[in-house]
């Protein structure tokens, strides 16, 4: 039999860095308030949580990137929300911010997790961000924790 990694599901003692874009606020804020329980529920301080506002999902990676190399963060989330619009943008938005913030985890080595909704109109959002589809950030909050830990079972093995 294969020697198998397992981790806990608990976020005491973990820090956490959460990264949320300001525009598409309404959304946006639901997904931080997703990801904040769940991190709270599992154990993490709030003394050990620390939120940043960017302007848009595009500035995710930048300050991902700058969490991780600080050396002070266990787990990076990024929450944004891209909405497909009439226009090219929604495109190279969504694609930037996604190669942006999987390459500021593979960088820095600090699990780095995509939160970032990207869907065809504001009802989709809306459903994905606490609606009937459930809570993006929460998912992206337990992803972090399970993924730190992860990394942490890696270390000491």
């Amino acid at each position: 039999m294969p020697k198998e990694l397992k981790v806990e599901m608990s976020g005491q003692g973990l820090r956490v860095a959460v990264v949320v874009a300001r525009f598409n606020e309404f959304v946006t804020k639901r997904l931080l308030e997703g990801a904040i329980e769940t991190l709270t529920r599992h154990g993490v301080k709030d003394d050990d949580i620390t939120l940043a506002w960017v302007p848009g999902s595009f500035e995710l990676p930048v300050v991902a990137k700058a969490f991780g190399q600080s050396g002070q963060y266990d787990a990076v989330i990024c929450l944004g929300a891209v909405i497909r619009g009439e226009t090219d943008h929604y495109e190279m938005v969504a694609n930037q911010a996604a190669a942006g913030i999987s390459a500021a985890g593979r960088e820095t080595g600090i699990p780095t997790v995509f939160g970032v909704l990207t869907t065809e109109n504001m009802e989709q959002a809306i459903n994905r961000a606490g609606g009937k589809s459930g809570n993006l950030g929460s998912n992206a909050a337990s992803a972090a924790i399970e993924t730190a830990r992860l990394v942490q079972a890696i270390k000491t093995a």
